[in-house]
């Protein structure tokens, strides 16, 4: 074989509140648990039947961290795209078990929101009372933040503004 891809692509919703964590060195990482669900009708009995499939997926981009911790609630559904790494760990009792996980690097893994910051229906929480055109505003810079992880955001102290900047090396 000449070449080969390992890449995953994942539209699901996060099962509970995405886990902040930080490496040794101090890099900020963030773990998601996803599902993602099939529905079909039996051919026999004619019922209706779903399958969920869970994945453990780790952010290893700081910046898409960011974005993770401060925009991505339970229930948020979200577009994935990484790459499966199985890692080896030794457990408390002394047993090696192994890890399967969607992992995004930095500058090849995608994140998108796929509903509105906070999760769920729409009633997401992006602080200090922001109104409609100021959530849409978050909503949308967030968004081009998930494709270009590149850029940084942040608001002036009235909320008000939204500054892009682009932070390329």
């Amino acid at each position: 074989m000449a070449g080969s891809v390992n890449k995953v692509i994942l539209v699901g919703n996060l099962g509970r509140d995405p886990e902040i964590r930080f490496t040794q060195s101090g890099q900020k990482l963030a773990n998601m648990s996803v599902a993602t669900s099939e529905q079909w009708r039996d051919k026999q009995s004619g019922e209706k039947r779903e399958k969920t499939e869970w994945h453990r997926v780790v952010v290893f981009d700081e910046r898409l961290a960011d974005i993770v911790e401060k925009y991505v609630k339970k229930g948020s559904k979200v577009y994935l795209e990484g790459s499966l790494q199985t890692r080896k760990w030794t457990g408390n009792d002394g047993v090696e078990k192994y890890t399967t996980e969607v992992v995004l690097q930095r500058f090849s893994g995608v994140l998108t929101m796929l509903d509105s910051p906070g999760g769920g229906s729409g009633g997401g929480n992006y602080g200090g009372g922001d109104s409609g055109p100021a959530r849409m505003r978050v909503a949308q810079a967030a968004a081009l933040v998930a494709v270009r992880p590149q850029a940084v955001i942040w608001t002036t102290k009235s909320r008000s503004k939204l500054f892009l900047v682009d932070v390329r090396p």
